[in-house]
Parts: structure tokens; sequence; C-alpha cells
């Protein structure tokens, strides 16, 4: 039986499940997709290197304009899904503001700085391109893998805004900290850097604002005009497939524009690739186990996990280019971010859901 607009606002935004409908073929055979994308993106860039050309022309600086626009619409479906009245409750947490702080901006940072040193010390370029990556948290594609592994929506949301206003006030700060500071103090080469604070306030505004502010007044406008359940259960549906065919057509892009880099430096590669992989799983692993530590649900518990072991890619991509050009070693690290997080990030979706079942048997998803 379909249920009625009565429910409150505040009902709502108490409301942790929206009934998901049958998957369609697109869900059903994601990671399918996925590795097609991939492998088309790889295709692609090595034997039409046209096509890769042609998206790099699109470049400003650090901001590649079709690969961002494929992350906005990645991005809106999520945050049109979101029940912003419910973002005050989400802040007010402060068991899980403090876990997102200890996690994102001590533990992700702390651990990408060790693991670049035991990996990457004799090679101070993808040295400080994995620092910068750790340095930055993500804010955009952690809505999507949250999304596919059931993760609270509210809380993603209330989380990627409370990470933004830290990643503007600690960024600059912590990678100077970290290059300049405690990787001389080590007997580290690494490249200085001084990020520029406009710098990483337009990736925040890009990358989180525009969709931010999409997402919140689409919802509003339609809610007032046609009311909740027609929103929620008619509006919602329609728009969901955008953000898979879009997450496909920026896989495709990525890969696409750095194939034949991963083809004639296989090596170079696969030294950046392992450190990235041992962090991603090692930061979801312990920010699973932490949270569950501190008696959250499932639903928090995804949304924290992923929260911390996803990065802000746009961002060090930016600020990798920007300091040190757009084929120094630095930007090339900073490029293979991405291109490796899809992949292990596919995989953690199937291994939170694994845990759900082993953990969370009565959680509702």
């Amino acid at each position: 039986m379909a249920p009625t607009a009565a429910n409150t606002p505040r009902e709502w935004a108490r409301s942790a499940v929206v009934p998901t409908p049958k998957l369609g073929l697109l869900d059903r055979y994601l990671t399918l997709w996925i590795l097609a994308a991939m492998a088309l993106g790889l295709a692609l860039g090595v034997w039409a290197p046209g096509v890769g050309m042609a998206v790099e022309q699109l470049q400003t600086g650090g901001t590649n304009w079709l690969i961002t626009a494929g992350l906005m619409l990645m991005l809106f479906p999520p945050l049109a899904k979101v029940k912003y009245e419910a973002l005050p409750q989400v802040l007010a947490d402060r068991k899980v503001l403090g876990l997102t702080l200890l996690l994102n901006w001590v533990i992700g940072p702390v651990l990408m700085f060790g693991l670049a040193v035991v990996f990457l010390a004799d090679y101070p370029g993808y040295f400080t391109g994995l620092v910068l990556i750790g340095l930055a948290r993500c804010i955009a594609m952690v809505i999507i893998w949250n999304e596919l592994a059931r993760g609270n929506t509210e809380y993603a949301a209330g989380l990627v805004a409370f990470n933004s206003l830290f990643q503007l006030v600690l960024y600059s700060p912590l990678a100077w900290l970290f290059l300049d500071v405690v990787a001389p103090a080590l007997g580290l080469k690494a490249y200085q850097a001084e990020v520029p604070f406009g710098l990483v306030a337009q990736s925040v505004a890009l990358y989180l604002g525009v969709p931010f502010a999409l997402g919140y007044g689409v919802r509003a406008w339609l809610v007032r005009q046609k009311g909740e359940a027609w929103y929620q259960y008619t509006f919602l549906p329609r728009i969901a497939p955008i953000s898979l065919v879009a997450l496909l057509a920026t896989i495709v892009l990525l890969f696409s524009l750095k194939g034949d880099t991963l083809v004639a430096l296989p090596l170079d590669v696969v030294r950046v690739a392992v450190p990235l992989t041992l962090y991603f799983v090692l930061m979801f692993l312990v920010s699973f186990g932490v949270a569950k530590l501190r008696g959250a649900d499932y639903r928090k518990t995804a949304t924290l996990s992923f929260t911390a072991a996803s990065n802000n890619f746009e961002l060090a991509i930016a600020v990798a280019i920007a300091l040190y050009g757009l084929h120094s070693p630095a930007a090339f690290a900073a490029v293979i971010g991405p291109l490796i997080e899809v992949p292990v990030m596919l995989g953690l979706v199937r291994v939170s859901l694994a845990l759900q079942q082993k953990f969370y048997p009565t959680a509702t998803a």
C-alpha cells in the first residue's frame, strides 16, 4: 500500500528507510558495468588517444569541466534524496562528529603519510602526491559509495559538509606540516607545499557547494509543488539511474585520460596503487570497527566508514597540478588515486553489505 502524504516533516526526518524498488538491470550488474567502463576508458586511452586529448582540452588548471559535469550529475540524485530538515540533528550528534574528526583528520592523514614513507620514500614526487591525497578528505564520491552500501543519506550529507569546513581550515597547514616539517625531520625528500587557501575553497565550493544547492533547491521546490509522497516515491525513483550512468561515464573519461600512461608505466602505477589500496581497505575496516564498538547502527557505521576511507581526488589533483605542473610525478600519483579508488570502493561496498549481514542481521536496508 502506498504511503500517504499525511506524514509530518518530523516523521519524515526520523524515517530511517525509504522502500527500495526491485533492482534494475543497471544496479544488478553494477560491478560488471564498472569493469566494462574501466576497460573501455583504458582502450580509448591506448588506441584512440585523440579522445583523451579532447577531454584534456576541457581543463582549466586542475579542473576538467567534463569530468566535473559527470560528478555533478552523479551527486544530484543522492543529494536530492537528503532530508535537509534532519541535518541539524545530524550535526548535533557529537559522538558521530567526534569520530569523524578523529578518523578523517588524525588517523587518515597519519596512515597515508606512513604508507607513503614505507612504499615511496625513494620517490619524492610520488611520495608528495600520496600525502596530498591523504589530506584531501572526501566530499563528493563518498555520497555514491554510501548510497550503494545503504548508509544513512542524511549523515553522509552532514558529514561531508562538516569535513568541507575542516578542509578549508586544515588542508594547507597539514600539507605544510607533513611535507615541509615532518618529512625533512625524518630525512625524507618531498616537494615543498604552500597550498593556496583559494584553491581549496574553490574545490569545496565546486564539488560540494553547487550539488548541495541544486539538491536542496529541487527538493524544496518540488515538495512544495507536489507534496512529500510524490517526491519520495515518484520523482526520486525516476532520477536514480542518472547517478550510476554518470558514474560509468566519468570512469570512462578518467581512464581514457591516463590509459596510455597506465600502459607505459605499469610499475610506477603499481608502486602508487599498493599503498593506496592498503589505505582504502585499512581506513574502512578501522572505521567500521571503531564505529561498531561505539555502538553506531549499521547505516551510521557504513557512512562513517566510507567517509573516512574515501578521498577528495579532485582537490588533490588540482593542488598537485597547480603546485608542481600537469606532468609532474606528484600529479601522476594524484591522478592514479581515483583510478584505484573506484574499483576498491566498489569492492568495499560489497564488504560493507556482507558485514551488515554478519554484525547487523536485523538491520533494515
